[in-house]
């Protein structure tokens, strides 16, 4: 904790750095994958800022992929709309989660 404390007067300026680099990439490919462009806006925060906070890594590349802009257009299409997917995001995190913490990663070992 001492090291995180330590750190945050140089891990801040680098996340926000790492955001404003990220934001024309962040809008094309929320551009690309038809969602709002805004969400491409906090996409690049969450990158850059957020986790660049929380890692606590000496070097840590985050961000949006490219590659998932047309899995996200085909699912944001075949939902109907930006909102059921963005449910169907949250629940799938949930899911995630409750699965985390009934450590049912343990089926991978066999």
């Amino acid at each position: 904790m001492k090291d995180y404390i330590s750190n945050l007067s140089t891990d801040i300026p680098a996340g926000i750095v790492v955001f404003f680099v990220a934001v024309p990439l962040c809008l094309g490919i929320a551009l690309a994958s038809g969602a709002p462009l805004f969400s491409g806006i906090i996409a690049g925060m969450v990158g850059g800022i957020v986790v660049g906070l929380l890692s606590g890594s000496q070097l840590g590349v985050s961000g949006p992929a490219a590659g998932l802009a047309v899995i996200v257009l085909t699912a944001i299409q075949d939902l109907g709309s930006y909102e059921v997917f963005l449910m169907a995001v949250v629940l799938a995190g949930v899911f995630q989660i409750l699965l985390g913490v009934l450590r049912a990663g343990i089926i991978g070992y066999y």
